[in-house]
């Protein structure tokens, strides 16, 4: 039992680093002289041009505002933490918390490093740089943080529509391209596995303590 968690560990730093990887690298190659916007990134800008507004932009916009500013970056992770404390899940508070930091800290060095322009006809404000997208960031870790914190099915599957419902609104609206997206989901994703690693002794700990209660996973 002791060698399939550690392996579950291993599996998750080794998965973490490299999405990580994956994402850092992609932005590297978007700056190649010629790369940027890829056929991709026009494909789909013109897919979404054809459609019309309505019901796409207004859940568009609201993606953009629960998911950047003071909702994204405080409001939602002190929620998540309060609930996690109310459950008598420290270590998995910890965990979130660590998670967010370094997920939007790298989603910073990357954008002020890369310096990729956003598209131009962008409906929202937003700060600078396009790669890798802060908001799809930020969706992902949270999203596969409390996977790891509650690994359910459903919270897999909730998870999984979160991230692709926020990465279709930050296109939607123009404030990034598909592929910005495809790079803070491999970032995003990246980081709550690798730092789940680091919290996994502690997060099993406290799913042991739980089922001990009663109270399930």
């Amino acid at each position: 039992m002791a060698a399939a968690r550690d392996r579950t560990s291993r599996a998750w730093l080794w998965w973490g680093a490299g999405l990580v990887a994956a994402g850092i690298a992609l932005g590297a190659v978007l700056r190649l002289p010629g790369a940027d916007p890829t056929g991709l990134d026009l494909w789909w800008e013109g897919v979404l041009s054809a459609t019309p507004d309505g019901p796409a932009l207004w859940v568009s916009l609201f993606m953009d505002a629960i998911g950047g500013g003071r909702y994204a970056t405080l409001w939602v992770p002190l929620a998540v933490v309060a609930v996690l404390l109310a459950v008598r899940r420290p270590w998995a508070a910890g965990y979130f918390v660590v998670a967010s930091l370094v997920s939007a800290g790298l989603v910073q060095v990357l954008k002020h490093v890369l310096g990729r322009a956003r598209p131009e006809d962008i409906l929202v404000t937003a700060d600078v740089g396009s790669f890798p997208s802060g908001h799809v960031a930020n969706a992902a870790t949270l999203a596969v943080a409390l996977w790891l914190v509650w690994p359910r099915r459903w919270v897999a599957v909730l998870a999984g529509c979160w991230i692709a419902l926020m990465a279709f609104a930050r296109t939607y609206v123009s404030a990034h391209w598909l592929t910005d997206t495809v790079g803070g989901g491999l970032v995003g994703v990246g980081v709550a596995l690798l730092v789940g690693a680091a919290f996994a002794r502690g997060l099993r700990g406290e799913r042991r303590a739980r089922r001990g209660r009663g109270g399930g996973q």
